[in-house]
């Protein structure tokens, strides 16, 4: 699966994404729609964003963000709203994310299916630097949410801006999504550990130790054993600079029987972790295997794609390590 960090996102949840953005002559600013208002709340994916610059780092929800999302719910009818894309709140690196504002509208955003917290590209904010919180009460307060993506990278345990995910039970989520340059060992566990019967789609990016990325192949044991995850077709654990450890657990994971996707890439995939794949279980089942941004040599790339011959086998953007022999995830910051 591809991912750009240059830009917002135009299309989430199947839906376009429709901007609403802040008018800076208005004191409080006002927000304003990108064009006429969709007549139908539930046919596109609602974009709030507020920049603000808190000066006083105190890490705490940010004031011209709670004004925005307010406005928004006065401007649409939020029963009919079914996606949400949540851009800059704040200023993201020092602002905590609006998850207590999205619980207590939850009695009003009905009929949400799909969120995107922190649709943050790098030019605002960097992935590493992205405060988030404790996403759990927001899986208790939608029920019926379908679709979660998040993005975060701060792991500030004074401050309690890292990203918390406990062990929940959800019965709709069908796709999690969890992008990091430096996902915490407690985050993977606490996923991991979770009762999530419909989830068909799991996407989680390591990253490295450098951000926090201290979760090893024992915390992912839960998810590559798939008893918890029934429903899971795609599985994605990416931008790891664990890679080649990943791909040799992966290569004897009773969950990746049942796979059409697998994703392995952004990582720092070497040889090593390619001939482990290789040694494995059939992948001859797979619709598709996504190795893009690797540092695997000609050899074990001709054998990869030789062996998998009926397999959609992505080994774009190969890199070679640099003058110290180190290799590097595609998003390390």
């Amino acid at each position: 699966m591809r991912t750009s960090f240059t830009g917002h996102a135009t299309e989430f949840a199947g839906l376009p994404v429709f901007r609403l953005s802040q008018n800076w002559e208005d004191e409080p600013p006002r927000l304003v729609p990108e064009a006429e208002l969709p007549a139908d709340p539930g046919s596109v994916a609602w974009r709030i964003e507020a920049w603000e610059e808190d000066e006083g780092w105190d890490y705490g929800p940010s004031r011209m963000f709670r004004h925005a999302f307010e406005q928004f719910l006065d401007l649409v009818d939020p029963a009919g709203v079914r996606a949400l894309v949540i851009g800059t709140w704040g200023y993201a690196a020092m602002n905590a994310a609006p998850i207590g504002q999205l619980c207590a509208a939850a009695d009003r955003l009905t009929g949400l299916r799909a969120l995107f917290l922190g649709d943050i590209p790098a030019e605002e904010c960097e992935l590493s630097w992205i405060c988030q919180g404790d996403v759990a009460p927001l899986m208790a307060a939608y029920p019926g949410l379908e679709v979660l993506r998040i993005r975060s990278g701060d792991t500030d345990a004074e401050h309690r801006t890292g990203l918390e995910f406990g062990a929940v039970r959800h019965g709709a989520l069908r796709e999690l999504v969890v992008e990091s340059a430096g996902l915490p060992a407690g985050v993977v566990r606490g996923i991991a550990d979770s009762d999530l019967p419909a989830l068909a789609h799991l996407e989680l990016w390591l990253g490295t130790g450098r951000w926090g990325g201290d979760a090893t192949v024992e915390d992912l044991g839960p998810i590559l054993g798939g008893a918890r995850l029934p429903a899971l077709r795609s599985l994605g654990l990416r931008n790891a600079e664990i890679a080649d450890q990943v791909a040799a657990a992966v290569a004897g994971a009773p969950v990746v029987a049942r796979l059409r996707e697998l994703d392995l890439s952004l990582g720092i995939l070497s040889d090593e972790g390619a001939a482990a794949l290789l040694a494995g279980q059939p992948l001859t089942h797979l619709r598709r295997l996504d190795l893009h941004h690797h540092y695997l040599g000609a050899e074990l790339t001709d054998r990869l794609v030789a062996a998998l011959p009926g397999v959609e086998v992505d080994l774009t953007e190969a890199a070679l390590p640099d003058g110290y022999g180190d290799r590097y995830v595609a998003v390390g910051e």
